[in-house]
């Protein structure tokens, strides 16, 4: 069956190195983390891990911009140096095979920009800038020669939009917004602005857990207001 996917392949840059100078117990402690930090990103804002490949992941988006959100979510987490999150993403028509399983040149494109790009760095297919977030930005477009295929291809480095004025972070994945970036807003309780990257975050926000109103702000159950 041929359906439409948005691709990610994503991993950790400089695992290698880390192994040799640091030893195994130091490698899986690293895979641990970021397995962690994959899975509750990609379950938040729905987006599938197809599989793990080590030290990385391929992920499979039904639509493209919660797939880039959550890639530049990662990116942020997850410090450049000595580590850094390097990805490639890309999208198009693909063979589904066998229920779980994809087949086909997107693919393909998706993993070989993730070995072109370096720690921290986001690489995607031409087009995909359209889809990104208002608070996402193209940062700089370029053709590289990928391996494998004939021609140069036309990339796009994928980041955060430079904001001006104070910012306020999406109390659930941190990411800094202005109310003129953010995808939606509301007010807590104490009549304070709440501002949100994406409609998952907010619906995080909205179903957690609060106190009693008579044990809010009590010594030991502080004010939630964000």
């Amino acid at each position: 069956m041929r359906v439409r996917r948005s691709f990610a392949f994503i991993d950790v840059s400089g695992f290698t190195a880390l192994t040799e100078t640091e030893g195994d117990e130091r490698a899986v402690s690293v895979v641990s983390d970021f397995r962690s930090l994959v899975r509750g990103i990609c379950s938040r804002r729905a987006v599938r891990i197809a599989k793990w490949l080590g030290d990385g992941a391929m992920l499979v988006g039904v639509d493209t911009k919660p797939l880039v959100s959550a890639t530049l979510e990662m990116q942020m987490h997850t410090p450049a140096q000595p580590l850094g999150i390097r990805c490639g993403i890309a999208v198009g028509d693909v063979i589904l095979l066998e229920g779980d399983d994809y087949i086909g040149h997107a693919v393909n494109v998706s993993a070989r920009l993730c070995d072109a790009a370096s720690g921290g760095q986001i690489l995607a297919q031409a087009g995909v800038g359209d889809e990104l977030p208002k608070w996402g930005a193209v940062l700089a477009e370029k053709s590289i020669q990928i391996r494998g295929l004939e021609h140069p291809m036309q990339v796009a480095e994928l980041g955060f939009r430079h904001l001006e004025g104070p910012t306020m972070l999406d109390p659930v994945c941190g990411i800094p917004l202005t109310a003129s970036v953010a995808d939606s807003m509301t007010r807590d309780h104490l009549g304070m602005l709440v501002l949100f990257c994406s409609e998952s975050c907010r619906d995080t926000w909205e179903r957690r857990p609060t106190p009693a109103p008579d044990s809010q702000g009590s010594l030991r159950i502080p004010l939630i207001g964000s």
